[in-house]
């Protein structure tokens, strides 16, 4: 017997190799690079405080944030599908594509922001499930629906929504918000401008194309790099407040100073480039992933202290930058979907 869907269902049904390719196609929707970045800020704030929870408690906690960054991922691509068409560098998503039909994307964003949120509460606290909530409205709504297509400054009111992860870790360990998240916060907000605009001074043809008025295309390479600069200048002394505040080693200082000077060499020698040289900014963007990830590598090892930690702590490191595919010629740098959708041995 042949068993149909209903004609208002959502979603199309498939089987054999095309069910497999679409579950692939699902999980390219939640942005897996993003999503894992959430997640391992999300670990160093839930391992840092003094009341750490148990194995289980801390399980959940983890699969309810990647639950709701990768909600805010399919969400971001639902409403952009439009822009994203245009765009060289996100054609070849799902959506666009139409392997995804907007329709099934918004369920599954929905579903996945509702049961995340859900969850958290559940295993956790209110306030935490509060905060998953809010950085997931603020990702769609704020950033996503308003400031992306209004302001040059989208990234940088935008980036507090990357930014919480950390402080949604604190607060489901411990109930309670402290200055020590908030720094982490802090790190994580001046991080992203950088890194997100050094990635836009090349794909700013792109942007002007599909209507987006990111920095370079409103305000000129010239003045983009000089932001790269002051935000990179202000990233550095940020990045020492843990060990400020006490919550840091001494050896996580001698890390974030020199991960800092790198950081900030490249910012000046981004500065200095000429406008038709490519490759400033692609070193930048690409050192600034694994800037992050160690100095929150540093922090998950000072209070966890195990080898263990440090070998999980290298191993997202690694794999945060080999996921970037790296052309240093021609200056073209994109998301992995292929590795990060398991198309490939490694996942």
């Amino acid at each position: 017997m042949k068993i149909t869907a209903p004609l208002f269902w959502p979603f199309r049904l498939a089987s054999g190799h095309g069910l497999a390719a679409r579950r692939r196609d699902f999980f390219a929707l939640t942005k897996p690079r993003v999503m894992m970045l959430a997640v391992f800020t999300a670990l160093v704030g839930m391992g840092c405080p003094p009341q750490r929870p148990g194995p289980l408690h801390a399980a959940v906690t983890i699969l309810a944030i990647a639950a709701g960054a990768g909600a805010a991922g399919v969400l971001n691509m639902w409403y952009d599908a439009d822009i994203d068409a245009i765009m060289t560098r996100t054609a070849a998503r799902p959506i666009p594509c139409g392997e995804i039909s907007r329709a099934e994307a918004l369920v599954l964003g929905m579903g996945l922001a509702t049961g995340a949120v859900l969850l958290l509460a559940l295993a956790t606290n209110i306030a935490a499930a509060a905060l998953l909530g809010g950085a997931i409205l603020f990702y769609v709504v704020v950033y996503t629906v308003w400031l992306k297509r209004s302001t040059r400054q989208n990234i940088v009111i935008g980036g507090a929504a990357g930014a919480l992860p950390p402080v949604i870790g604190w607060v489901a360990a411990t109930g309670n918000l402290g200055p020590e998240p908030l720094a982490l916060f802090s790190i994580i907000f001046l991080w992203t401008p950088p890194h997100f605009w050094a990635l836009a001074l090349n794909r700013a043809d792109d942007y002007a194309r599909a209507g987006v008025p990111m920095l370079p295309v409103v305000s000129g390479s010239i003045a983009t790099k000089r932001q790269i600069l002051i935000y990179s200048s202000l990233l550095v002394p940020t990045s020492m407040l843990p060990y400020a505040m006490g919550f840091a080693s001494t050896r996580y200082c001698a890390i974030a100073a020199i991960c800092g000077t790198i950081l900030l060499a490249l910012a000046f020698q981004l500065s200095r480039s000429r406008e038709a040289d490519r490759r400033a900014a692609h070193r930048l963007f690409i050192f600034s992933i694994t800037y992050l990830f160690v100095l929150f590598a540093a922090l998950l090892v000072d209070h966890r202290g195990s080898s263990r930690s440090l070998m999980f702590a290298s191993k997202c490191a690694h794999a945060a930058t080999a996921y970037v595919h790296v052309d240093v010629l021609s200056g073209e740098f994109e998301p992995d979907l292929y590795r990060l959708s398991g198309r490939v041995d490694e996942v």
